[in-house]
């Protein structure tokens, strides 16, 4: 009988994978992710007074800033000057090793270098918490490549609007 189970089991994994294809799990990248996210959860558990936990995270965040390559710290750092100015309800923290910033300890939006998933660009990514509602549907993550004074016009709406 297991061996039925077993022939009906494999069978079922052939028919539904391409021969030329398979699944090796969550990239080098998305497991970074979720180990500094595991981190990040363990040092804010650890942590002081609200005050504390709020000087740590920006700081925290800043670090990371620091550590991105030119064109995505150059990026981190507008959107993060955009977002502490115009939407100071936002703290600032990190969210699986990115920039983000969150109300109530719960994410708003959040940057992605490009580096950080080999992508072609960074992304400005909002959550479903984000107040960004348009109609039936409306966007959430927004492709950056350079911060111009109309894409920080841009910026500084979204996350106003974000809260």
């Amino acid at each position: 009988m297991a061996g039925t189970t077993t022939t009906a089991t494999a069978s079922n994994s052939n028919s539904n994978s391409n021969s030329n294809s398979t699944y090796e799990g969550f990239s080098v990248e998305e497991r970074a992710a979720m180990k500094a996210h595991a981190l990040e959860q363990k040092k804010a558990a650890r942590r002081g007074s609200a005050a504390e936990k709020a000087a740590e995270a920006e700081r925290d965040v800043l670090t990371k800033i620091a550590e991105m390559q030119d064109s995505d710290r150059i990026l981190a750092e507008r959107v993060h000057a955009i977002v502490t100015a115009h939407a100071p309800a936002l703290a600032p923290k990190l969210w699986y090793g990115m920039p983000s910033y969150a109300l109530d300890g719960k994410v708003v939006c959040f940057f992605q270098s490009a580096e950080k998933f080999k992508a072609r660009y960074a992304t400005l990514g909002f959550s479903d918490l984000a107040k960004l509602d348009d109609g039936p549907m409306w966007a959430a993550g927004f492709a950056l490549t350079e911060v111009t004074p109309e894409v920080e016009a841009r910026i500084t709406e979204l996350v106003k609007r974000a809260v």
